[in-house]
């Protein structure tokens, strides 16, 4: 919860899922899960939200497009080197849908034959994974169901702004569906931040205070107490992989003057002079 992690945030970008269900109806229901998801993991403020990938995808395409020097400069041409990395990935793929909407070709399909969706509600089933960014691996998985018996009420989110996802009409039966899984799920990966490491790193070390790259945008409060240090990762010899970090701690520092992006910290314990650039940050 937010009291384990101090209430920090986590950088995130969701990845379009799969419609692997057989659903198809006047709308999207891949892209549709992918707005809600991304609006509701915004509104839940444990996370900063990245653009889903396609969009990042297009901003990439943008940058390079500027830098062949096909395009007008200026102050407002986009560059390379600016973008806000992950933390963590999230992915998955929608397994089964049963819909009694009229504008849907229906539930799940086996040879060509459509099941369900007579039962007087809309239903989806979704896998999700969260994946580490810096080394790919899965860090929690589970499946959810939505159901439109729930409706937007239950979602306990502001839901008002969905309804272009479902083809303009908010109340549609599996729209409903997908905005239940969608707070199934942010649900699910808040729980699962008390497993991820939360770290940041140091910029610059002046007149013996320490500035770090995490900020207000992060959750960083005044007062938060952090560990510094030289951090060595333990590789498998065999494969490369990652298996632990181990820091050596060097001091303890506290946040005193909190920017967007950036802190500036005193050292409370330790060795300030041992403290260089590109040293990692661990919250205490």
């Amino acid at each position: 919860g937010a009291a384990e992690t101090g209430g920090l945030r986590y950088s995130v970008t969701v990845s379009q899922f799969e419609n692997e269900a057989g659903w198809y109806g006047h709308w999207d229901i891949g892209n549709a899960w992918g707005t809600v998801l991304t609006d509701l993991l915004n509104q839940s403020g444990r996370f900063i939200v990245l653009g889903e990938t396609d969009m990042r995808n297009e901003a990439m395409a943008e940058q390079d497009l500027a830098a062949s020097g096909r395009t007008a400069g200026g102050s407002k041409a986009p560059a390379t080197g600016q973008m806000t990395p992950a933390q963590i990935l999230v992915k998955g793929a929608i397994t089964h849908v049963q819909d009694d909407t009229a504008g849907g070709t229906g539930g799940v399909r086996i040879k060509g034959v459509r099941l369900g969706g007579g039962g007087g509600k809309s239903e989806i089933n979704v896998t999700i994974y969260m994946v580490d960014s810096t080394t790919g691996q899965v860090l929690a998985s589970t499946n959810v169901v939505g159901t439109s018996k729930k409706r937007s009420a239950g979602v306990g989110y502001d839901t008002g702004s969905w309804g272009a996802a479902f083809g303009g009409n908010k109340d549609d039966n599996v729209g409903l569906a997908v905005q239940d899984a969608c707070a199934q799920a942010v649900d699910f990966l808040t729980a699962q931040l008390a497993n991820v490491p939360w770290t940041g790193a140091v910029v610059m070390v002046k007149d013996g205070k320490v500035y770090i790259n995490r900020g207000s945008r992060e959750g960083v409060a005044s007062g938060q107490m952090f560990a510094v240090g030289a951090v060595e990762v333990i590789r498998d010899p065999d494969t490369g992989e990652i298996l632990d970090e181990d820091m050596t701690e060097l001091a303890r520092i506290q946040a005193s003057e909190i920017k967007e992006k950036m802190t500036v910290c005193t050292v409370v314990d330790g060795d300030a002079s041992a403290v260089e650039k590109g040293m990692k940050v661990h919250l205490r």
